[in-house]
């Protein structure tokens, strides 16, 4: 039993050490009914302002989003005050309407989408991130969950 254990101890650890995040949180959106007007908000503290790192948006979805894409607007607020505003198209599925996103549970679909690659901190301290979808439609209905990961560039 203490070998299973060992072994079980073993395999976690080596299985997390490949991957790199420095960041990950997400926000559930209540009953898969996302309004412009409902804001992800995540906050973290960067130290190190030397190597490069990756930014993704993460989204869940359901079957029945009736889209192919997400349009959202994503606003960083760095430690100085100063804001950073961007738009970023989230391609959700092909035009077959196949799902892009890894199957999660039932008819659920985890999106991972690179916002920013290689990028640099500009300085160190307190960044704000928010997110809010920017569709015509509003509000969607078929999303779950948006969530923001931050990890080192490999």
């Amino acid at each position: 039993m203490m070998r299973i254990v060992f072994f079980l101890s073993l395999t976690l650890l080596l299985s997390s050490c490949g991957d790199d995040f420095v960041y990950e949180s997400n926000m559930p959106v209540e009953g898969g009914v996302w309004d412009n007007k409902k804001v992800a908000n995540f906050e973290f503290d960067i130290q190190d302002t030397v190597s490069l790192h990756d930014f993704f948006i993460d989204v869940r979805n359901g079957e029945q989003y009736e889209f192919s894409n997400l349009y959202v607007f994503i606003e960083m607020e760095f430690p100085n005050g100063k804001l950073a505003v961007d738009t970023l198209e989230c391609p959700m599925a092909d035009a077959q309407g196949n799902w892009y996103g890894k199957s999660g549970l039932g008819d659920l679909y985890d999106n991972r989408i690179i916002y920013k690659s290689r990028k640099q901190f500009p300085l160190s301290g307190h960044y704000k991130v928010s997110i809010h979808q920017a569709m015509r439609v509003n509000p969607v209905e078929g999303i779950y969950d948006v969530g923001f990961r931050l990890a080192k560039s490999k």
